[in-house]
C-alpha cells in the first residue's frame, strides 16, 4: 500500500506484481497480453513503441513476433501528428486490443513526453496507427519516477513497470509492475510457479491459478527481505527530501544550471566545447528530466570518443555513463546514425557497451550525466570543472566562464535553495600542484649468458626474411630495440633486461603473478599505486624470484611451479577471462598484506591454463588458439617508441612548466619492448614487424587509462598526464601498439636482445617508400 500511495492510488484501481527488474515488468506484459494474432476471423493486434524506448520495450517484439503480432515503431514526430488517424464512426467499435509502449521520460536525453497521451490515446483522440480497435497503454516510468512525481489518480496508464533501486538506490533485482485493475482479468499466463496455483494435478492436465492477480504473476519466492526494505526506502526519502516535487524542483535546478554553462563555454575560436542533444532549453521541468546528453567536441568540430571523456573524468572522480544507454532509436536520431551505419558499425567491430567511440571519425555514441536526489551543486560544479580543465587553457576560461558562470549562479539556482547555500558562484578552478620529479631509476638489469648457433638462426632469420616485406627508409637509419622490460608480477615494477628469453606467452615469466585482494580479485596500481614500488627480479641460473619494497625484508619466490597437494588452485578474471592459478602461499601472503597495509595473496597462473587465446584478428600468423596469454590485459607484448615518447615529452613539459625526464616517461607507459624509430608515431602505421628471428603482428593500438598518471618510483598520481596526452594526440588517448608473436619451431630458445634490428612492414593501405640508392635499400 505504501508504493500505491507514493503513486495516489490505491488498490481499487491497481494491482502490484513485484518483478525482478522493470526489464521483468516488460517481458511479463508481452507475454500475458490478449494478442489476437494474424490469420485469425478478427483483425489482428498491433504493438506499437515510440522509438525513443529502451531495449527492454523494443525487446518486446520479440514476443509479439512468436504469437503472429506485427509490431509497429513510432517515431515522436509521427506521434504529435497521430490526431489524423482518426478512424470513420463505424470501425470505432472494433475490440481488438492494441497495445502503445512510450516513456515518460527519455532515458536518452531526458525529454519528458505528455502525460496526456495516455488518455487521448485510450478515448480515441490519438491513434498511434490508423487501425479499429481498443487501444491499451503501457508507460514505461523506471527513468521518470527516479526524479519526478507521478499521479496515477489522474494519468491511468493500464501498465507501468518501474524499478525501485532508480528511486532511492536500493535495492537492485527488485521491480514492479503496476496493472490497472480494468485489464488485469484480460491477461492471459501460460506457464505456472511455486505459489500460483490454488490446485493443479501432476497426472492430468488441470491448473485453476489463484485468484489474485499478484499471486497468480508472481511465480516462485519473490524477494520479500527487499520488499520489506521498501517502505523504509519511502519513508526516508519523504524526510529527507519532503517528496517527489521538490526533488523534481532539485535535480531540474541543477541540470538547468549545468546545462546552460555548458552551453556558453566556447573555445578560443568561438567553436563550442559540446554538443548538447536535447529536444527542448531546459527551461521548463514538465518537458525535461534532469538528463544531460552530449559529447565533447575538439577546437575544429570534431567529437571526441565518449571512452576518453570516460576516462578523463575518473581522473576526477566523476562516473559517466557512455555509448547509447540501451535506446539505440534515441541515439540514432540525435546522433543522426542511420541503419546502415548500425550494421557497418557493428561489421567493424563494435558492439553495446564496448569502448569503440568513434567509427570513421564518427561517433557512435554519447555521455550522459544524470542528478538524483541526493546530487548537490558542488557536483555540478565539479563536472563543469573537469570539462574546463580538460578542454580550455587559462585564457579561454578567464572572462567568458567568470562573468557568465557568475551571472548563471544567481539566476537560476534559488537562493532559499537548502543544497545551494554559499554557492552563488564558481569558484576558480583549483590550480594542480606538481611534485618533483625524479629522476632515478628503480629497475634492475640482467643478461642471458647463452647464444644460439649462428648458422642455424641465420636460416630462421632467412626463413623469415621471406615471408616479411620490411618498409624500407628514405634515411637509410635503422630501427633498433632500446629497452626490455618484463613485469614478473601484474601492475608492480618493471624488470629492466637487456636480453631475454621468448616463451608461447611473451617474455618469459612476464605477468605470471598478480596480487588478489582477500576476495581473490585482481588488484592494480587503480585501486593500489604502492604496488609499483614492488620491485620483483628474475635469477634464471637460481631459478627464483626475489622480490624488494623499500623496508620490506627481500623475499624470494621459486621459478618452478607449486604441482604438490599442497597447492590452493582457484579460479580468477582477468578482463573477464577466466584463468586458473595457485597460491604461493602464507609467507608471500604476509608480506605483501604487511607493506600494502591490507590482506591480499600473491598467485600464479597455473601452466594448464597456459592457453587464454587471443581473439582478435591474427592475420599472418598461425591460428589464434595457438596463441596463448598469461595474465596481461590485452596481448603478449606492448610496444612503444622513444621518437613518440621525445614528442610527448614536449607536449607535457610545456603544460607542467617543468622539465620531465624522458626515462620518467618510459616507465610510465609500461612497454615490454621500446625502439627507437626516426619518426613520431609511425609505429601506428604497421601491420607486422620482425626483431631478430621473431615475427609479430601488430594486433592495434594500447588505449591508455589512468595507470600513466601514477609515477613509477613514487607511487604519486598526476592527472595532468593522460590530460596532456589526450590533448596531443587529439581525440584518442592511444599510445603504443600490442603485439602478438608465434613462436618459430627451432631446436634453441627464442631470444629478444636490446640493439636488434626492427623491420617493419606497413599497413596495405599505406605507401612503402621506394629506396632511391644503394644505400637505402634495407638489409634482408
Amino acid at each position: 500500500f505504501r508504493i500505491l500511495q507514493h503513486f495516489n492510488t490505491t488498490a481499487e484501481d491497481y494491482t502490484i506484481i513485484f518483478t525482478s527488474g522493470c526489464t521483468a515488468a516488460l517481458k511479463l506484459v508481452a507475454e500475458a497480453f490478449p494478442w489476437i494474432p494474424e490469420g485469425t476471423k478478427q483483425p489482428s493486434s498491433r504493438f506499437c513503441y515510440l522509438t525513443d524506448s529502451h531495449t527492454s520495450v523494443v525487446g518486446m517484439r520479440g514476443i509479439t513476433a512468436s504469437m503472429n503480432v506485427l509490431s509497429v515503431p513510432i517515431t515522436p514526430k509521427e506521434m504529435l501528428l497521430s490526431e489524423k488517424n482518426r478512424l470513420p464512426a463505424e470501425e470505432q467499435n472494433c475490440t481488438t486490443p492494441h497495445l502503445f509502449s512510450y516513456p515518460a521520460q527519455s532515458n536518452f536525453s531526458g525529454t519528458k513526453y505528455p502525460l496526456s497521451w495516455i488518455q487521448d490515446i485510450k478515448s480515441g483522440k490519438l491513434h498511434p496507427i490508423k487501425i479499429p480497435g481498443k487501444w491499451f497503454v503501457l508507460l514505461d516510468a523506471a527513468s521518470y519516477v527516479s526524479s519526478s512525481p507521478l499521479d496515477l489518480g489522474v494519468h491511468q496508464a493500464d501498465f507501468i513497470p518501474i524499478s525501485f533501486y532508480k528511486i532511492f538506490g536500493f535495492p537492485t533485482g527488485l521491480g514492479a509492475l503496476l496493472v490497472n485493475n480494468r485489464i488485469a482479468p484480460l491477461l492471459r499466463k501460460t506457464y505456472f510457479g511455486g505459489g500460483t496455483a490454488a490446485a493443479y494435478l501432476a497426472g492430468e492436465d488441470f491448473y485453476f491459478p489463484r485468484k489474485s492477480i499478484a499471486e497468480r504473476f508472481e511465480d516462485g519466492t519473490v524477494s520479500f527481505l527487499d520488499i520489506i526494505a521498501l517502505k523504509h526506502g519511502f519513508d526516508v526519502l519523504e524526510k529527507l527530501t519532503g517528496g517527489m516535487e521538490k526533488i523534481k524542483e532539485h535535480t531540474f535546478a541543477l541540470a538547468h544550471y549545468t546545462y546552460t554553462v555548458l552551453s556558453t563555454l566556447k573555445y578560443a575560436n568561438g567553436a563550442p566545447v559540446v554538443r548538447i542533444y536535447s529536444d527542448t532549453d531546459f527551461s521548463n521541468p514538465d518537458v525535461q528530466g534532469p538528463i544531460i546528453n552530449f559529447n565533447v567536441l575538439d577546437e575544429n568540430g570534431e567529437v571526441i570518443g565518449f571512452s576518453q571523456v570516460d576516462k578523463m573524468a575518473s581522473l576526477y572522480n566523476i562516473h559517466v555513463r557512455t555509448g547509447c544507454f540501451c535506446n539505440t532509436g534515441a541515439c540514432q536520431m540525435h546522433l543522426g546514425i542511420s541503419n546502415e551505419d548500425i550494421q557497418r558499425n557493428l561489421q567493424a567491430g563494435h558492439v553495446c557497451g564496448d569502448d569503440i567511440d568513434l567509427v570513421d571519425g564518427r561517433p557512435t555514441g554519447s555521455v550522459r550525466i544524470s542528478f538524483g536526489y541526493m546530487s548537490s551543486f558542488e557536483d555540478a560544479q565539479t563536472f563543469l570543472k573537469f570539462i574546463i580543465a580538460t578542454r580550455l587553457s587559462k585564457s579561454d576560461t578567464e572572462i567568458p566562464f567568470q562573468s557568465s558562470v557568475t551571472k548563471l549562479a544567481s539566476e537560476s539556482v534559488p537562493d532559499d535553495h537548502p543544497s545551494f547555500n554559499n554557492a552563488d558562484k564558481l569558484s576558480p578552478i583549483p590550480h594542480i600542484s606538481d611534485r618533483e620529479l625524479r629522476n632515478n631509476s628503480s629497475v634492475t638489469q640482467t643478461t642471458v649468458s647463452w647464444q644460439p648457433p649462428e648458422a642455424e638462426a641465420e636460416s630462421v632469420r632467412a626463413a623469415v626474411s621471406e615471408t616479411a616485406l620490411p618498409m624500407c627508409r628514405r634515411d637509410g637509419k635503422p630501427i633498433t630495440v632500446t629497452n626490455i622490460y618484463l613485469y614478473p608480477i601484474k601492475s608492480c615494477s618493471a624488470f629492466e633486461v637487456t636480453e631475454w628469453p621468448v616463451g608461447n606467452q611473451g617474455l618469459l615469466y612476464d605477468r605470471n603473478w598478480m596480487v588478489v585482494n582477500q576476495n581473490g580479485v585482481c588488484m592494480t596500481q587503480k585501486q593500489e599505486p604502492r604496488l609499483c614500488l614492488v620491485n620483483p627480479s628474475i635469477d634464471l641460473k637460481q631459478k627464483i624470484m626475489v622480490i624488494r619494497a623499500e623496508g620490506m625484508d627481500p623475499i624470494s619466490v621459486s621459478l618452478e611451479e607449486n604441482t604438490g597437494k599442497e597447492a590452493v588452485i582457484c579460479e580468477s578474471k582477468v578482463c573477464s577471462h577466466r584463468v586458473k592459478t595457485y597460491d604461493c602461499g602464507e609467507r608471500i601472503a604476509g608480506w605483501f598484506s604487511l607493506f600494502l597495509g591490507r590482506p591480499c595473496r600473491l598467485i600464479r597462473q597455473s601452466s594448464d591454463m597456459k592457453n587464454r587465446s587471443h581473439q582478435k584478428n591474427t592475420k599472418g600468423l598461425a591460428s589464434a588458439t595457438n596463441i596463448s596469454l598469461s595474465l596481461v590485459n590485452e596481448a603478449q607484448y606492448l610496444l612503444i617508441n622513444v621518437a613518440s615518447i621525445l614528442q610527448l615529452k614536449e607536449h607535457i613539459s610545456a603544460r607542467l612548466e617543468e622539465p620531465l625526464e624522458i626515462d620518467e616517461l618510459i616507465r610510465r607507459f609500461r612497454a615490454n619492448i621500446v625502439i627507437s624509430a626516426p619518426e613520431s608515431f609511425e609505429e601506428e602505421e604497421w601491420a607486422e614487424i620482425s626483431i631478430g628471428a621473431l615475427r609479430f603482428q601488430v594486433v592495434g593500438p594500447c588505449s591508455r587509462c589512468q595507470i600513466i598518471c601514477i609515477d613509477q618510483q613514487s607511487g604519486e598520481r598526476n592527472k595532468e598526464f593522460l590530460q596532456s596526452l589526450s590533448a596531443a594526440r587529439g581525440r584518442k588517448t592511444n599510445f603504443g601498439i600490442y603485439l602478438m608473436n608465434q613462436p618459430l619451431r627451432s631446436s634453441f630458445p627464442d631470444i629478444l636482445l636490446v640493439g636488434s634490428q626492427v623491420l617493419p612492414v606497413l599497413k596495405e593501405n599505406t605507401e612503402i617508400q621506394p629506396p632511391t640508392s644503394s644505400e637505402e635499400k634495407c638489409s634482408g
